[in-house]
């Protein structure tokens, strides 16, 4: 696939009313001590390379040695927001070793590290621009896979937990190599059932280094999973392709193991195991599901152009004409759910009202 399908810049989106409230109502929306825009208030950075001398795009971030104080108080607030009830006894154990700084891509996030100087455990979290795209992208993630996500949104600030797992770049590269035969196909049935669920949510922009891969020890076996890890391109752009990541010439040596190691049969017998499974996380969770949806309906996140396009191609993938007449993407996404639904077993329909 070729990258340049892909807009330049997408423009981040204001979070609506019905947004605000949906988050309100699902605790997502905390009031939170310190904003985006006090971390941009750096004094001077330096280049965060890896372990193989390589630079990362990352810098760390320096402040003057008054604000650094309050910043580093306010984050370990924060931190105990995140990931506990947000009370204040166990701050004076905790240490911001880090604070570093994204040059690139749309949401220039910073990435703080915490940690417990008791033990030395240490975390992440990350502190980005509130777009409502990405918060939908957020919530979908947390609906429909197999993976729960905590976030925190107060006016134009996003905190996200972070994603543990290794970036599949780094996987392709450092540890396919060694997989054996039988874990190389465990790997490929993952890519297929991430794939489906990438394009039946259209969570866009799945190259290799925005998502992560999770190996897991199982009695005499290695269990792989794969999981996104950047929400940017949620419902955006118009070519369905953006939202398939078997298309991006980032995944190509994954792709290659597919075709090696599945047979077409299986193949589709694991895109309908994966829509089956969304199917019944949008039954299981259809309050919520619903509500996300309204808020969706009533947004706009994306241009005439990208929408247009985007339900013709889908149309002409699926034939269903709820697609062809969709206006926007809460139309589009909400068209996706009832064909999935439809083709499930119960079929139950998901109506909005």
């Amino acid at each position: 696939m070729n990258n340049k399908l892909m807009s330049k810049k997408k423009p981040s989106f204001k979070i609506n009313k019905v947004l605000d409230h949906y988050l309100a109502s699902f605790n997502r929306k905390i009031i939170i001590p310190i904003f985006y825009d006090d971390l941009k208030r750096f004094s001077g950075s330096v280049s965060v390379y890896n372990n193989k001398e390589i630079d990362t795009l990352w810098v760390r971030v320096f402040y003057s040695d008054f604000e650094r104080k309050e910043i580093d108080e306010n984050l370990k607030k924060v931190y105990n927001i995140l990931h506990s009830d947000g009370n204040s006894d166990n701050i004076k154990f905790l240490n911001v070793d880090a604070i570093d700084y994204c040059t690139f891509g749309n949401s220039k996030p910073f990435r703080v590290k915490i940690r417990n100087i008791l033990n030395d455990n240490f975390t992440y979290f990350y502190v980005k621009k509130a777009d409502a795209s990405r918060i939908y992208g957020l919530e979908l993630e947390h609906i429909l896979s197999p993976y729960n996500l905590n976030f925190l949104v107060f006016q134009n600030t996003l905190i996200e937990e972070h994603i543990t797992g290794i970036p599949g770049d780094e996987f392709f590269d450092d540890f396919l190599p060694n997989c054996n035969e039988l874990e190389k196909s465990q790997i490929a049935k993952e890519f297929v059932k991430f794939n489906e669920r990438c394009m039946i949510r259209l969570l866009g922009d799945m190259r290799s280094y925005n998502y992560v891969i999770i190996p897991t020890h199982d009695f005499d076996q290695v269990v792989y999973k794969i999981r996104a890890i950047d929400f940017d391109q949620q419902c955006y752009e118009g070519n369905l392709q953006i939202y398939r990541p078997q298309f991006f010439k980032e995944n190509k040596r994954i792709i290659e193991i597919i075709k090696e190691k599945l047979q077409k049969s299986s193949v589709d017998q694991y895109k309908i195991e994966e829509r089956s499974i969304i199917a019944k996380r949008i039954l299981s969770s259809e309050i919520r599901s619903k509500k996300l949806l309204k808020c969706m309906l009533s947004d706009k996140i994306s241009n005439k152009k990208n929408i247009k396009l985007l339900s013709q191609q889908i149309y002409n993938l699926t034939h269903d004409k709820n697609f062809k007449k969709a206006n926007n993407m809460g139309q589009i996404m909400k068209a996706s759910f009832d064909y999935i639904l439809r083709n499930y077993d119960n079929h139950e329909m998901l109506s909005v009202d």
